[in-house]
């Protein structure tokens, strides 16, 4: 097996990073992990700068580790170019939103009684379902021609629906199920 080289990145590269991850930021409503499928277009699809494999293993290892979710975008930065990719991912998807969300939060705190501030918060639970869905798309990419993927995640949906069993326990068995089939 051959070891994994980080991609050579021109100052010129690392700008277009930061740029990208500035406006996905934007976009992160619900957290970060629902721009990973546009992450993963922009890394894997139209720079080359990772592989599917690289991507969905990077995904993995910091959904696996314990903190925040945030913490795939500086495992990616990292795979990219170190510990200087990682504060050039990290700055450009938490400065934006976290910015914004200080400002939202204040206003809407001042407003919350009102019509348009409840519609704003009800709106954004459809968005926030679908960024996270289009990104569980993009991760079980690698194992598409595994029926075993979509055995599990039509049983990980049903108990969400029928149950009230915490997620933790679906995720663990879902980890389980890769275990045994990789």
């Amino acid at each position: 097996m051959t070891p994994v080289t980080a991609p050579v990145l021109s100052s010129g590269d690392w700008g277009v990073i930061f740029a990208q991850y500035l406006l996905l930021s934007l976009l992160s409503i619900g957290g970060a992990i629902g721009t990973a499928p546009e992450m993963h277009r922009f890394l894997v699809e139209q720079h080359h700068w990772m592989t599917n494999e690289q991507f969905s293993a990077s995904v993995a290892i910091a959904q696996a580790a314990p903190g925040p979710n945030l913490l795939f975008v500086a495992v990616l930065g990292w795979g990219l170019g170190g510990f200087f990719g990682m504060c050039v991912t990290m700055t450009g998807i938490l400065l934006p939103s976290t910015t914004l969300t200080l400002a939202a939060a204040r206003w809407g705190e001042a407003r919350r009684g009102t019509r348009g501030v409840q519609a704003f918060v009800a709106g954004m639970a459809p968005l926030t379902v679908g960024l996270v869905l289009s990104s569980g798309f993009i991760l079980g990419k690698p194992a598409y021609g595994s029926p075993w993927l979509f055995a599990t995640m039509a049983a990980t949906v049903a108990a969400c629906l029928a149950t009230k069993v915490s997620p933790l326990w679906l995720i663990a068995a879902g980890g389980l199920v890769g275990a045994f089939l990789a």
